[in-house]
């Protein structure tokens, strides 16, 4: 039966350091303690996203430290830190190894055959687009880097070469980086080999802007710098995500994407791409998240649904907890890859820069862990994630109602016919009433019960009403249900 990949997303720098700092003694990859495995593997993940893993080079590092616009940040993130908690960007790339005081490839080895033991994959870093400074290629091969003719605002001589900062079409570029030059093909063969080299470590990789290495993408970011034509091959992603498939036919491929170029990209090869116009209308509590879901269609088994990652605002910081619990129940419930980020469940709202090492120490807001665990129950005990999905069709209570348009609704049903589940979000923050046009084989012809997995609401429906008429629905803001169908005997 098909599952919905339940991912995880971890800081491996500050995780390690909170884990040190509960235990009282040094933690790395390979020691880290199994209550903590345990969880992850109760609560039902899938997947493990170790953000962060690679090492990030001294002059990346300087650079972090020397920008003056990033102190008032770490001011906020981390109160009264030092230099020595500031690390440097996990996207400044030196080498793709785990650095020793982590626990090493080793330790990275370790780790993953106990997560595997528990049914968990590990997920791992790849940024195409740039390497850090001190990247040992940006001196023993150059030639792979975008080039100046000399001085420059945007470069920076490296190894008696100028060589462009990373960047996309729309910002300066990010002045830890240096950006490799995608119309050749020595880049496209020396990064395929990279993305070969992490793919023996790990069971998937988040690739980092993935679009920016598009070839039109490219053409419109560097089309001014020499060379000006792209040697002939195809697509990046194409050829180096069947490379992978063709030794990991398994392999999880998740796209960080923007612009509309996420459906291009799952084109390519990718299983997800993210879905961060969703994030960004549930933040706002827009009435319009059903409109874009019922848009994306099927499209929707191809995205990456989430409520924050290590590049947003914590949810809860601006969210009110029903806010919160609705949004969270959707994100849950979709199909593609549910993304969870570390402390989300336990109600974070310091945004922790990635710079960091270090993060706040935060009191866990109980009220929130409850719902976490309540919607984790409720994954577990309903179909949710497994199984085939349907985005449900929510009709009109009556003709001049116009309110069953917030209303989004999903229906997972497993191999067995006589059971389903139906999520029931209200994504607004008014009162949404209409009827859930189900779509369900065998619907018709007996009684059904209906039992909410997140109150004490129970119901019995007649089959045929269902199938015609649909199921009604008059919820109040902010709504989150989760009913389990069962068919009755007789």
């Amino acid at each position: 039966m098909p599952c919905a990949p339940l991912l995880l997303e971890v800081y491996v720098r500050q995780w390690l350091r909170a884990l040190q700092q509960r235990e009282g003694r040094p933690i790395e990859l390979g020691s880290v303690p199994d209550d903590e495995l345990d969880a992850w593997a109760r609560w039902g993940f899938t997947h493990v996203w170790l953000m962060g893993a690679w090492t990030t080079g001294a002059a990346s590092r300087a650079e972090s430290l020397a920008l003056p616009e990033l102190r008032p940040a770490y001011d906020d993130a981390l109160p009264g830190w030092t230099e020595a908690d500031v690390c440097g960007s996990p996207y400044a790339i030196s080498a793709y190894e785990v650095p020793v005081e982590h626990g090493g490839d080793a330790g990275l080895a370790s780790l993953r055959r106990r997560l595997a033991a528990r049914g968990i994959r590990v997920v791992l870093d790849f940024v195409p687009n740039h390497t850090a400074l001190d990247h040992p290629l940006a001196t023993a091969r150059p030639e792979l880097f975008v080039g100046a003719p000399g001085p420059r605002e945007g470069a920076i001589e490296v190894g008696g070469r100028w060589l462009c900062h990373g960047k996309d079409p729309n910002y300066p570029g990010w002045t830890d980086t240096l950006q490799l030059d995608y119309r050749r093909a020595a880049t496209r063969r020396a990064m395929t080999e990279t993305l070969l080299w992490i793919a023996e470590r790990c069971d998937g990789v988040r690739c980092d802007m993935a679009m920016l290495v598009l070839s039109d993408v490219f053409a419109r970011t560097w089309g001014h710098t020499a060379p000006t034509e792209r040697e002939p091959g195809p697509e990046f992603w194409s050829a180096a995500i069947d490379a992978v498939r063709a030794r990991h036919p398994g392999f999880l491929f998740m796209a960080e994407a923007y612009w509309g170029l996420e459906g291009r990209l799952c084109e390519l090869g990718f299983d997800a791409a993210y879905d961060k116009h969703l994030t960004d209308l549930l933040h706002r509590r827009d009435r319009g998240v059903a409109a874009h879901l019922r848009g994306l269609g099927a499209a929707n088994g191809q995205r990456a649904h989430f409520l924050e990652n290590h590049d947003e605002p914590r949810f809860a910081a601006t969210a009110p907890i029903a806010q919160h619990r609705a949004a969270a129940l959707l994100t849950l419930s979709l199909p593609g890859v549910r993304f969870v980020h570390d402390g989300q469940r336990e109600g974070r709202r310091v945004f922790a820069r990635i710079q960091l090492a270090r993060r706040a120490a935060e009191v866990v807001d109980e009220a929130i862990a409850a719902t976490y665990e309540a919607l984790a129950r409720a994954l577990s005990d309903g179909e949710i994630g497994r199984g085939d999905w349907a985005l449900v069709e929510a009709a009109p209570a009556w003709h001049d109602d116009p309110t069953h348009d917030a209303l989004v609704l999903v229906t997972w049903q497993g191999g067995d016919a006589s059971r389903f589940s139906l999520v029931v979000v209200n994504a607004s923050g008014a009162r949404a009433r209409g009827w859930a046009r189900l779509s369900i084989a065998g619907l018709s012809g007996r009684a059904w019960d209906l039992e909410d997995l997140l109150s004490d609401e129970r119901y019995v429906r007649d089959g045929d009403e269902l199938s015609t008429r649909g199921l009604y629905l008059d919820v109040g803001p902010d709504a989150a249900q989760v009913f389990v169908f069962r068919a009755r005997e007789g």
